[in-house]
């Protein structure tokens, strides 16, 4: 079979034990970013099997129209960037896996990284130091402090868990089913997402990103914040109402931050870049060699399905069966 893989930017997933699934087909990679139409229909026009690596490119209808040969997307994760009607329309199988065992702990490590690091000011300490400054200020302990988890998924509730560790405090705001889960693990819930954001020290957002959360995060929750406060993000962009928090870090308001994703990505200039009170990493959260060992592992194993005839984590059932399918 013929597979493309879209956005391998760094070229390490031939590096990877998995890949080897893939012997026998013949393979292109791509290890650049493009989002045009044009260029993505003639990359693709070969293509049988398609790879995503998570939600980096967009696979609209005018693209899939454009795909006759193109009989499988496989992925892993949650898929809004992928129209699947269009996909079903064009008798194109879209499999991911939705990981419903654990949580990626790429995530919750560079979660607590981010916290660490903004907490005790590690850029600006390691940037003095280089320098032949030593020291630069004072930065805080986390201990004591209230975590706050909006979003008790399987990261967040993850995230708490190691808070736990430190000593901090958890307190949970998210969906009616998700709180009552915290409640069950023993943290305290939030009366509402004002109480939470106005009593939270630590403030990070674990959510998906779907309609119902575009935005959650407005600016007036931001203003709640104390300013000695944080907002960590290393879920989606999208969930904090556009250019609010690039406001509020400018009123003080939270005081600092981390961000790990961004409204258009891959990201080359941004407003946070510019912010001294924002820590800013390029969508690292789930790039480790393990964790990519484990992604493709069962990217590869759909493909490998289909492969043999018998298609896994079909998220669109209705198109089997069609012709060449």
């Amino acid at each position: 079979m013929k597979i493309s893989i879209l956005d391998d930017v760094f070229d390490v997933l031939r590096t990877l034990p998995c890949y080897a699934k893939l012997a026998g087909h013949e393979v292109t990679i791509w290890n650049d970013h493009t989002q045009d139409t044009a260029i993505l229909a003639e990359r693709l026009k070969e293509a049988e099997a398609l790879v995503l690596i998570r939600e980096r490119t967009r696979i609209e209808a005018a693209l899939v129209e454009r795909l006759p040969k193109l009989r499988l997307i496989s992925q892993r994760g949650v898929f809004p960037h992928i129209d699947v009607p269009a996909c079903t329309r064009a008798g194109i199988i879209v499999s991911s896996n939705l990981q419903a065992g654990g949580p990626s702990h790429a995530t919750v490590e560079l979660t607590w990284a981010l916290i660490l690091a903004a907490a005790r000011r590690l850029p600006e300490q390691i940037a003095s130091a280089k320098a032949g400054h030593w020291q630069w200020g004072m930065g805080s302990t986390v201990r004591g402090r209230t975590l706050g988890i909006h979003g008790y998924g399987r990261i967040g509730s993850a995230v708490a868990h190691v808070g736990r560790a430190f000593g901090l405090p958890v307190l949970v705001w998210a969906r009616e089913e998700s709180r009552a889960r915290a409640a069950a693990d023993g943290h305290e819930v939030a009366a509402s997402a004002e109480d939470f954001y106005s009593r939270a020290d630590i403030v990070t957002l674990h959510m998906r990103m779907l309609p119902a959360t575009r935005g959650i995060v407005t600016a007036a929750l931001l203003a709640r914040m104390k300013p000695e406060a944080m907002l960590i993000n290393t879920s989606r962009a999208g969930l904090i109402e556009p250019g609010a928090l690039e406001a509020a870090l400018r009123a003080g308001r939270p005081g600092l931050a981390a961000v790990d994703v961004y409204e258009q990505e891959p990201a080359v200039s941004h407003p946070l870049f510019a912010l001294p009170n924002c820590i800013c990493t390029p969508h690292i959260g789930y790039v480790t060699r393990e964790d990519y060992e484990s992604q493709f592992s069962d990217v590869f194993d759909q493909i490998v399905a289909y492969a043999a005839g018998s298609p896994i984590n079909v998220v669109n059932p209705e198109v089997l069966g069609k012709p060449g399918a």
